[in-house]
Parts: structure tokens; C-alpha cells; sequence
């Protein structure tokens, strides 16, 4: 089954790529492509996009050329004013003199950096509506022939993305959204990594360099707004995304932002793709396996106290509780922990940690409550072990008292009493009355 669907009727035939079949459109890139630094306009790096979802990986492009419509083109750019074609020339002369990608990938013990212009030629005339586009032949590996580490993405998602950087990041996103889908379908992760593409996480100073503003926008408050808020906005707007993020503090700075990325559903969701995937059989093995803890895991939490006290907190709501996902994730992330704080602190000090959460929590940890609470307890439960080395009187009242050592030494010492014979007590007798009148110097003979 090909990635992208064929726009060639012959081999070799020159074909004009057309946006009449936009939404079967795919654009396919290597991940190190798509974690490149993209030194170009927003324009140039859109265009280049739209012109690698016209390659046909089945029949490949004749010297890695493919051709667009002009017409076409303004269209997918929404440009109608006069000036079009001095806007698309422009577009094409910085793509070309000063756009290229910085490429840094892991090679034996260190790095590798490649910088390619990905497209060189672009070839247009007055006469007619085609337009040439050759590509590097160095940025070929790149978007052909890839069997593993690669991103797809409708052509589509991207046409009202309005900034570079929200283009950049929606790429960056689809990378790691694209992994948690696979692996939730085939497996080879473990739950937390699984999850862990879902919400990625990245260094400040990593995004920095993928939307290419180390310079740029010096103080965190203005990174913040210009770059990151615009562009999550234009993705929850324009795209199959609904995304939120968090800031993570390594003292007192910004040091990560977490995403947390939500699907939006949409009419084709049941593609081809996972109707074939359901007729395996270890898939269908599997996923009964999956749907049977769930059931469980939904069962538990659903009785438990602790989802009782999250939803008088609001921490939780009745749209949670109806979540498989959320409640699953509850009992097997969550409840676990609290289990540990009861121990330390009683339900009692669960419910005053739960009061202090639910004082703290902001718009966007409602997105993923089971991450927040499992963030919340994580971080409590070893100022709990603290507080109980250094203050043992705030530990839970309702443990046991510690015995004494002589408490435990009477479960190992014998009761001479019921097990010595009549004889042997009066030799014992014997023997301490001998003694005795030693000590009293009694039957001692004397110099």
C-alpha cells in the first residue's frame, strides 16, 4: 500500500501536481528532517512541504523532479491579490539563496551537520501554468525510501498555519504523536513510554534552536508569547490537534515545556490502515488482553475512596469518571501513591494533599489530570518520608506502637515454669541453696 497515493499515470510522464485530492495528500520526511533547523520563511519552508507531498513513492520522480500548478499554488497560499506573482517570485529567490535545512544527526561516537538547500531549481514561465521544482539531491534520503524513524502528515494540516513557527512545531508534534499511535497499535514500549509521546517533552533551549530563535526573543515571557502561544493557538485552530502545554522549572528559570496532545476525532479515523491491523490475530489477542485490565482497572477506581474525594476537590468530573483512560490511568498511576501517603498520613492526609492540589492547579492540568496528580503525589510523598525521619510524631496515628525490645524477647525466651519437671526444680533448688551459703562463706574450709 503506498504512503502517498499516485499522482502518476506512466512512468517518467510528466505529471502537474494539482490540490484537487489535497486531503489524500501526504507529506513523508524523515525525523531528522523534521528535527532540523529550518532557516527559511514561512513561506519557502510551506512551499517546500507542499512540493514533497506531490512525490509518489511508488514511481519516483524522474531527477527529483516534480511540477505544480501556478494556479494551484496561489490557491493552497490563498494569494488573490495583483501582486501575486511578485510575492511568488520573492518567495522563490530566498528559498533559494538563503533557505536551507541544518540537519544534525548521531553518527558512531558523535555528530554529524549537513546543511542542503533543498531546492534548487525552480523553473517557471509566462506562457504556461506549470511550475518545476527540483530537489537537492542530498534532501532525496530524506523523503524517499524511508522503512523506519519517519513522520507523515496530510498536506492539508498545514495550509492555514499562518507562522513558521507554528509549522515547525506542528511537525515536531505529528513526530511524536505518529510514535504514540504506533506503538499503541503494535506494541514494544511500556506503558510510561508509550504515554510519553503523547505528552513530549522538550528543553527550552532544543526548541529554541528547531524554530531557529536562539537570538531571538532573549527573555522567556516573549519567546513565550511570540513564538509558543501563537503557534499552539494556530495548531488547536487549523489542525487535527488539540494541544496544551506546561512550563517545567529547574530553578528558577524555564527549563522544558511538556505538550500534552489530544486527536480531535475526526470522519475518517477508521482508515484502511487500522482495518487490516484488526484482523490479526495477535493484535485482537492483544487488545482483549488490554480491554480486560481495563475493565478492571475501571472497576477499582470507580470504588475507590480516593475518586470519591477527587470529585468532591473538582478535581476530577463526571466526564472523567465516564473516561476510561483517565479512570484506568487513575488507578494504575495514581491510587498506587496514594495508597503510600494513607500509610504515612492517613485518608485524612490524603485529603489535605488533595486540598492543597486543588488550590494550585491551572487551566491547562486539567487537560491531563492523570499526569498532574501523578506529578503532585511524586513530588509530596518524599517531603512526607522527611517529615516523619525528622518528626515522628506527625506519622499516622493509627500505626501500631512499636514494641519494646523486652516485649519481643518474651516471644523467644522459654516458660521455664510449665516445662521444667517436679525433680528438676528441686535439684535447681539444691543447687541455689549451695550457692547461696558460698556466697554467705558458709562450708568453705579456712587457712
Amino acid at each position: 500500500m503506498p504512503i502517498i497515493p499516485k499522482n502518476n499515470e506512466e512512468k517518467n510522464k510528466k505529471v502537474v501536481c494539482t490540490l484537487n485530492d489535497l486531503e489524500k495528500r501526504k507529506v513523508v520526511e524523515h525525523n531528522a528532517l523534521i528535527q532540523s533547523v529550518a532557516k527559511m520563511q514561512k513561506t519557502a519552508l510551506k512551499m517546500f512541504e507542499l512540493a514533497v507531498s506531490c512525490i509518489d513513492t511508488e514511481n519516483l520522480p524522474e531527477n527529483n523532479t516534480v511540477y505544480l500548478s501556478k494556479k494551484e499554488l496561489f490557491s493552497f497560499f490563498e494569494v488573490s491579490s495583483s501582486s501575486k506573482h511578485s510575492q511568488f517570485k520573492e518567495a522563490i529567490e530566498f528559498m533559494q539563496k538563503q533557505a536551507y535545512f541544518k540537519i544534525k544527526e548521531e553518527k558512531n561516537k558523535g555528530y554529524e551537520m549537513t546543511s542542503i538547500v533543498p531546492i534548487p531549481t525552480v523553473k517557471w514561465n509566462s506562457y504556461n501554468d506549470d511550475v518545476m521544482i527540483q530537489f537537492n539531491q542530498f534532501i532525496m534520503p530524506y523523503l524517499i525510501n524511508l522503512k523506519a524513524e519517519f513522520t507523515q502528515y496530510k498536506i492539508s494540516e498545514l495550509q492555514k498555519l499562518n507562522s513558521k513557527y507554528s509549522i515547525i512545531l506542528y511537525r515536531w508534534l505529528s513526530m511524536n504523536y505518529n510514535q504514540y499511535e504506533h506503538y499503541s497499535v503494535k506494541g514494544g514500549r511500556r506503558a510510561e513510554q508509550v504515554e510519553a509521546y503523547r505528552n513530549p517533552s522538550i528543553s527550552v533551549k532544543e526548541l529554541r534552536e528547531i524554530t531557529d530563535t536562539i537570538n531571538e526573543y532573549t527573555r522567556f515571557q516573549s519567546f513565550e508569547n511570540r513564538v509558543l502561544k501563537n503557534a499552539i493557538e494556530e495548531i488547536n485552530a487549523h489542525t487535527s490537534f488539540n494541544v496544551t502545554y506546561e512550563k517545567v522549572k529547574k530553578g528558577r528559570s524555564i527549563d522544558s515545556i511538556v505538550f500534552h496532545i489530544e486527536k480531535k476525532r475526526m470522519a475518517d479515523d477508521n482508515s484502511e490502515y487500522y482495518k487490516q491491523e484488526e484482523q490479526d490475530p495477535v493484535y485482537l489477542e492483544n487488545k482483549a488482553d488490554r480491554e480486560a485490565k481495563q475493565k478492571m482497572l475501571f472497576a477499582e477506581a470507580m470504588q475507590s475512596p480516593y475518586t470519591k474525594l477527587l470529585g468532591e476537590k473538582w478535581l476530577i468530573n463526571v466526564a472523567d469518571m465516564q473516561d476510561i483512560s483517565t479512570m484506568t490511568g487513575l488507578a494504575e498511576k495514581v491510587y498506587p501513591l496514594y495508597d503510600e501517603l494513607k500509610e504515612a498520613r492517613g485518608l485524612k492526609g490524603v485529603e489535605t494533599h488533595l486540598s492543597y492540589v486543588a488550590s494550585k492547579q491551572e487551566g491547562y492540568s486539567k487537560r491531563n489530570v492523570v499526569k498532574y496528580l501523578k506529578t503532585a503525589i511524586e513530588g509530596y510523598l518524599p517531603t512526607v518520608a522527611l517529615q516523619d525521619l525528622e518528626q515522628p510524631e506527625r506519622a499516622n496515628t493509627k500505626k501500631p506502637k512499636p514494641r519494646t525490645l523486652e516485649e519481643v524477647a518474651k516471644d523467644f525466651l522459654p516458660e521455664y515454669e510449665n516445662i521444667t519437671t517436679e525433680t528438676e526444680k528441686e535439684e535447681l533448688r539444691q543447687m541455689k541453696a549451695e550457692i547461696d551459703k558460698k556466697l554467705r562463706g558458709e562450708g568453705l574450709d579456712h587457712e
